[in-house]
């Protein structure tokens, strides 16, 4: 699988800048990954980017869903197809947020919060 990457730099406090583009996305259904969605400033500015390089389609991943003030009407307006998160966070705006798709973890996390208790591999479950 290829790679590229969103070089980014923040000016300031909340204010995210794209700088490169590094790699080539034209043509390619690409995968952005990040930890968490605050704002969304940063994801959709990297969408817009990889689609401005030519991206064929665009979808993202992550783990925190936080959504704080537009996040939605701005992943709404960008050209992202789909947001997929997981429910490390409760998510309740799926009226505002149609192209979320929120995965269920907490079993996951569960065997991992066993598996610490009784001093068992936590690795093992994701290897």
């Amino acid at each position: 699988m290829d790679l590229a990457i969103v070089d980014k730099r923040r000016s300031e406090k909340d204010n995210v800048e794209v700088m490169n583009i590094i790699g080539d996305v034209r043509g390619r259904d690409v995968v952005i990954l990040d930890d968490m969605i605050t704002t969304g400033g940063t994801l959709v500015k990297a969408a817009r980017a990889v689609s401005e390089k030519g991206a064929r389609s665009v979808v993202a991943c992550a783990t925190h869903a936080v959504f704080a003030g537009d996040a939605c009407r701005l992943i709404q307006e960008s050209p992202i197809r789909e947001v997929v998160v997981t429910n490390s966070l409760p998510f309740t705006r799926f009226d505002e947020c149609p192209k979320v798709e929120v995965l269920d973890v907490s079993r996951l996390i569960a065997e991992a919060i066993k598996r610490i208790h009784y001093n068992e591999s936590v690795s093992t479950l994701f290897v």
